[in-house]
């Protein structure tokens, strides 16, 4: 790894000429030790009290809670055989966990650290990661890696499932857009991501190309309050931010070939926390604007 100053001019030369604001914005350090989690590190998710939550601390199926200042333990376990993939909270602080192995969706109840069965679809390929709009809908990717195929489904309120689109790539990273109008879908192993209008039912329609990639993958994404896209390159090592019409504006540097999955946090919405393969630790950045469930989370 470089030193610090060749990973700032790094991040600002990959900021499609940006330069690199006070204080290191944009630019990615480490928050938890290498290695505190497993090969399977995802999620990740912010609670109220700023706490970041990320799927396989220290073992596959355990959750594990890390404060802002990098101390990290295991906050829970999931029963038999299930493993923890994607996370994401609700408004009211109850934590939903997509569990790819069992073709489950836990939730934890807020302040409660045992999980209960919210959701279960035999049918799935594997539930992946997790999008939440503002009613606390859920919507799930369910890829199939050997086949190069994948689905998305609705999982409401009550834990009815129903599939909502089918024939896409693999569907990986998934996101609302602020105004719940429009659903992101990453599919990985073509390089793109696609966006559907969300009808009043929760139904997807009208589906187009937001953005093609050339190179390298991509996984997790999140929204912040203006609706920009920040978006994984797993392979590639950078954080891509993207407007709601797909230009880039920005790309950002790590110090990690293989970025999972991101998700806002910080006293301000401001931090953006990406869970990071290669070395299975957790990394921390400062960005412009904050994210859209950390400011949700925080309405009356």
């Amino acid at each position: 790894m470089g030193s610090m100053s060749a990973l700032l001019l790094s991040a600002a030369l990959l900021g499609a000429g940006a330069p690199l604001a006070p204080g290191g914005l944009f630019a990615a350090t480490p928050l938890t030790a290498e290695r505190s989690f497993t090969a399977g590190i995802e999620g990740p998710a912010v609670d109220g009290a700023g706490n970041i939550y990320a799927a396989n601390f220290g073992r596959q199926q355990a959750i594990g809670i890390v404060t802002p200042q990098g101390a990290a333990r295991q906050f829970a376990l999931l029963p038999g055989a299930s493993v923890p993939n994607g996370l994401r909270f609700d408004r009211d602080g109850t934590l939903y966990v997509a569990d790819y192995v069992g073709h489950n969706i836990y939730r934890f109840a807020p302040g409660d650290a045992t999980p209960r069965l919210h959701a279960h679809e035999a049918a799935m390929s594997q539930p992946n990661d997790l999008a939440i709009t503002a009613a606390g809908v859920l919507y799930a990717s369910d890829p199939d890696w050997e086949h190069g195929t994948g689905r998305v489904w609705r999982i409401d309120r009550d834990g009815k499932v129903t599939l909502v689109a089918s024939g896409l790539g693999t569907a990986n990273g998934i996101e609302v857009s602020p105004d719940g109008r429009t659903l992101y879908v990453g599919e990985s192993a073509q390089r793109t991501i696609q966006a559907f209008t969300i009808g009043a039912d929760g139904a997807l329609s009208d589906q187009r190309l937001l953005r093609r990639f050339d190179d390298y993958g991509l996984d997790g994404m999140r929204v912040d309050v203006d609706g920009n896209l920040y978006v994984s390159r797993f392979g590639k090592g950078t954080v891509v931010k993207l407007a709601p019409d797909g230009a880039l504006l920005r790309e950002i540097a790590l110090p990690g070939d293989r970025p999972s999955n991101l998700c806002f946090g910080g006293p301000d919405g401001r931090t953006l926390y990406v869970t990071e393969v290669e070395h299975q630790r957790l990394l921390q950045i400062r960005v412009d604007r904050p994210g859209l469930e950390w400011r949700r989370m925080r309405e009356p």
